[in-house]
């Protein structure tokens, strides 16, 4: 492009912020953040005026000014967003988890732990096949905004599997932390679900792209995921649950733990594990068990800086790392933790995919599967554990 690529950030959250952040650092490539817009309007007042962009009060009056589309929103309004965008002739960026299954439109006494989960998996399917429908006819980019997948861990083993020809035989990861901050979290009908659609998304969708990197090495096409077991757990609502106070525990209708079980098309598996329930930081974390190698990718805790601060008064101006809990004693600060996780890698990639035309390391294959997968195990968990086949989106 001959002008700047120019960007508009829809919402106004952290997630606005990480990515606002990570145009700064794009090399190579003019881009330019036009402006904000979000339902609050001193909330993008107050977002635009920090950074010096212009506020626009809606989605229709921003879409003129910009190329692409960074849709920062929660989760229930990917889809709407997402589509009015590409039908535009934008671009698009959306943030995780992709879409979901967020209830009947205005029903504030839905309850997403008692609603059946084959309807939940049939309607957040539908949901993402109509997104990924609206970009394939626009002809424009689907960007999946799962940071995960550009972590430097993740992608240094991607190519460790890439270029020694690796086949995984069993990949290993989770997320953990003592629980969201956001008052969002909690409600389905806001979220979409609890540990597994929040947190479980990220290092499934890192895993997904290991196997499609390896499928693509080995086979030319990608291996995909088939079949999942999973459970989910309400431990802070369980009766016996003794409360301390160190964990969040105000979950409306979310799972606060969940383990998914996955089986791909050419046999392998991997073992997914997310929580609302561990101390001391959040807990990043891939293994990898492959036939001619095995790596640890640690996001978080990363210990290539160690701390010992013998009192916490000292540090009360010094950002360490996420949801640390205490700054005091013995630590692991993160130097740079938007690199380690991530973010700038990842609207690196997103640019040079819209300025050449290839496609991004995490694009509609890895969105669509890990929707499926997820939803599945909503389904499995209800059945107990039982096995349940990912449908998969014929278009891909």
């Amino acid at each position: 492009m001959e002008r700047p690529v120019r960007v508009g950030i829809v919402g106004s959250g952290n997630a606005a912020v990480f990515h606002y952040e990570a145009y700064k650092r794009v090399t190579g490539i003019d881009v330019k953040v036009v402006g904000v817009t979000s339902p609050h309007q001193n909330h993008r007042e107050t977002f635009a005026a920090k950074r010096q962009i212009q506020p626009f009060p809606s989605l229709q009056d921003m879409l003129p000014a910009v190329d692409v589309i960074d849709n920062c929103t929660p989760g229930y309004a990917h889809e709407p967003v997402s589509i009015a965008a590409f039908e535009a002739g934008k671009h698009v960026i959306v943030e995780k988890p992709f879409t979901g299954y967020y209830g009947p439109e205005g029903d504030d006494s839905f309850h997403g732990n008692r609603f059946p989960k084959q309807k939940m998996l049939e309607e957040a399917l539908a949901s993402a096949r109509r997104v990924i429908a609206a970009a394939l006819k626009s002809n424009q980019k689907l960007c999946y905004a799962e940071n995960w997948v550009y972590a430097p861990a993740v992608q240094k083993e991607a190519e460790i599997l890439s270029k020694s020809k690796g086949q995984i035989l069993w990949a290993l990861g989770g997320q953990s932390h003592s629980g969201s901050p956001s008052p969002a979290y909690g409600i389905w009908r806001l979220s979409g679900g609890g540990s597994v659609v929040g947190k479980s998304c990220h290092p499934l969708t890192a895993i997904l792209y290991l196997k499609q990197v390896e499928g693509v090495t080995l086979h030319g096409k990608a291996i995909r995921p088939k079949a999942v077991s999973a459970r989910t757990h309400e431990i802070t609502r369980n009766p016996r649950f003794m409360d301390r106070g160190f964990l969040r525990t105000d979950y409306r209708d979310i799972e606060d733990y969940g383990q998914i079980h996955l089986v791909y098309d050419d046999g392998m598996v991997s073992d997914v594990f997310a929580s609302e329930i561990v101390m001391g930081g959040v807990h990043n974390w891939l293994e990898i068990f492959a036939n001619n190698h095995r790596s640890r990718c640690n996001l978080s805790p990363n210990n290539s800086m160690e701390l010992y601060n013998p009192k916490e008064e000292q540090l009360a101006d010094v950002y360490l790392v996420e949801k640390i809990g205490t700054k005091q004693g013995w630590s692991t600060p993160a130097p740079d933790e938007s690199f380690l996780f991530g973010y700038p890698q990842e609207i690196q990639d997103f640019m040079e995919a819209v300025v050449t035309g290839r496609e991004p390391k995490s694009g509609m294959l890895a969105a669509s599967d890990s929707v499926g997968v997820l939803y599945a195990a909503y389904l499995s968990a209800e059945r107990k554990g039982a096995e349940v086949e990912v449908p998969l989106d014929p278009a891909l």
